[in-house]
């Protein structure tokens, strides 16, 4: 078995090496990232051939593909540590009457359905770190449309805090995808429009269904944007609305940035080895082991740890755990199981939390919110975790969340054996889940009051304790552990990856529902199926006969 990454995929696959999520600025090709005082603007002019597949396909009208997502996702990034002042954020295409037309069909069709399904994942992730940004970072953003928003250039506008149209009685906002494509708006389009915008359902029906959208007063009035302005009063309208959002936040011109340099990181084959995070492939058996450390002593204050800046171990650990689980995402698709362990000293682990929860200062403060990201795409990746807790493990506090993450959690309970699991601040909802709760929340649905419980126990646990306790799935002793851990891992690489995702993805959002969970449940249920759809993706398909003379052919059965 070998495993698939971006180099070996299927022919299809519109890439030929393997997919780096990290880029600076300097090399960004698609968007331009300004800022004058408190206010940013972020431009999008997407050179045509700049995107992942190269020449394979023209980026043509600010259409996207997922190089150009990988920019935005940075720059946003940048705007929250490297640009505290900043308070709003204008995002505007520099395109002559074009914003965005959304993902890029060619390159959609000539995907492999897993890449497709993956970049549509990544793209939500993306624009709810803008929502997270508007709710947690002191930023809010405005969508200035400068020309038409189709598809996923619409969502994106969706995701910020203010939309404006330009009004030349020809730009519009539309969701063509299924009239012209057969599929969905993938990126939270539909979920936005009716849980954020609360538009009515029978507008909602009406605007999915006209491929060339909507446009001026009455896109006002259906609430598709806030605002129109004339072209005569373009700069002047877009100014004021970002001034207007500015003042909605804390004024921080005496904030100092953190800039973010990339990351260092050694490639062996398909493992990947960081300063405090590590990742070991196991080809045979569709396995991945991934590990992170915590060093022996850390910033003991906030000043301290501003000081270390991008290299405070917090923050350089969790960025490396994110490098590596789009890695697994993307380029590592065949990985059926990911084995987690947490390794290092419990103190760090304690004194780390305990800072970042009664945090002061917005650095402090935007690292803990990144944590929660990192551990939210723990959350909804396509892969099966099981955490594995066993001599020299370390799942105290914030790593205990990744274990509470994972799908099951082995400990090893052996009295000549050392295992504790520790209980921190940061298990009491310091990293909500996409359902608004915490994660111990969540694992006791059915039985609220193991959480006060649970959480009464702020010490290292020995594995007898959290085992009764509820925190372990099975805890064998030394006798069975390695029978029964090999036994769990061979029969769950033999699983149908496609029933494993639809399972893990019911199971993971239990609870209340969200916009947030709704995204992502519609992503890996509804559009994950379209996706594989002959009426979408066969030889007479909409999305494959979009912009040839062919037209689409449908089986006229409904499900």
């Amino acid at each position: 078995m070998t495993i698939t990454d971006a180099t070996t995929a299927a022919p299809d696959a519109p890439v030929g090496a393997a997919i780096d999520f990290e880029v600076q600025p300097s090399d960004y090709r698609h968007w331009s990232l300004t800022v004058d005082g408190d206010i940013a603007t972020l431009s999008m002019a997407v050179e045509p051939f700049g995107g992942l597949g190269g020449k394979d396909y023209e980026l043509k009208l600010n259409s996207y593909d997922l190089r150009v997502d990988i920019e935005l996702a940075d720059a946003i990034q940048r705007l929250r540590f490297e640009h505290p002042a900043v308070r709003a954020v204008v995002v505007t295409g520099a395109l002559d009457r074009v914003f965005c037309a959304g993902a890029n069909i060619v390159m959609l069709r000539s995907s492999a359905h897993a890449f497709k399904v993956n970049f549509c994942k990544y793209t939500n992730e993306t624009r709810l770190g803008i929502e997270d940004a508007s709710e947690n970072s002191n930023l809010k953003f405005l969508a200035a449309l400068n020309g038409t928003a189709s598809g996923g250039g619409y969502e994106l506008a969706l995701a910020c805090d203010r939309i404006l149209l330009v009004d030349d009685r020809n730009s519009a906002v539309s969701f063509p995808e299924v009239p012209l494509l057969g599929v969905l708006p993938g990126t939270g389009g539909l979920t936005r429009i009716t849980d954020k915008r609360k538009i009515r359902r029978d507008r909602c029906d009406v605007f999915s269904s006209v491929a060339e959208g909507i446009k001026g007063k009455r896109a006002v009035e259906w609430d598709l944007v806030d605002r129109v302005a004339p072209l005569s009063k373009w700069e002047e309208t877009v100014a004021e609305e970002a001034r207007a959002l500015a003042d909605q936040c804390e004024d921080r011109a005496d904030a100092t940035g953190v800039p973010l340099p990339k990351l260092t990181v050694e490639v062996d084959g398909h493992d990947r080895r960081y300063e405090y995070v590590e990742l070991k492939i196991q080809e045979e058996d569709r396995t991945a082991t991934l590990t992170i450390n915590a060093p022996d002593s850390c910033p003991a204050t906030e000043a301290d740890a501003f000081a270390a800046g991008a290299s405070w171990w917090l923050l350089q650990a969790f960025r490396e755990l994110d490098d590596a689980l789009l890695h697994l995402r993307m380029n590592l698709r065949d990985v059926a199981l990911v084995l987690i362990r947490a390794t290092g000293s419990a103190e760090t682990m304690r004194s780390t939390d305990e800072l970042i929860a009664g945090a002061e200062h917005w650095f402090a403060r935007e690292t803990r919110q990144f944590v929660k990201r990192v551990l939210k795409r723990l959350d909804v990746s396509a892969k099966s975790f099981y955490a594995i807790a066993d001599g020299g493990t370390n799942f105290t506090g914030t790593f205990l969340e990744m274990a509470l993450a994972s799908d099951r959690i082995y400990l090893l309970d052996d009295p000549d054996t050392e295992v504790e699991v520790g209980i921190t601040v940061a298990n009491a909802g310091m990293f909500p889940m996409s359902n608004g709760i915490s994660r111990l929340e969540t694992r006791f649905l059915g039985d609220p009051e193991r959480v006060p419980a649970v959480l009464a126990e702020m010490r290292q646990i020995p594995a007898d304790e959290a085992n009764e306790l509820g925190l372990a799935t099975f805890a064998p002793d030394d006798i069975d552990w390695e029978d029964e851990l090999r036994l769990a891992i061979e029969e769950r690489a033999s699983f149908s990856p496609d029933a494993l995702t639809g399972m893990e993805a019911n199971l993971r959002f239990a609870g209340p529902e969200t916009m947030e969970t709704k995204i992502f449940g519609r992503l890996t249920a509804w559009q994950n199926w379209i996706f594989q759809r002959p009426n979408a993706v066969g030889d007479r398909g909409a999305l494959s006969c979009y912009g040839t003379p062919m037209r689409p052919e449908f089986n006229v059965e409904r499900t």
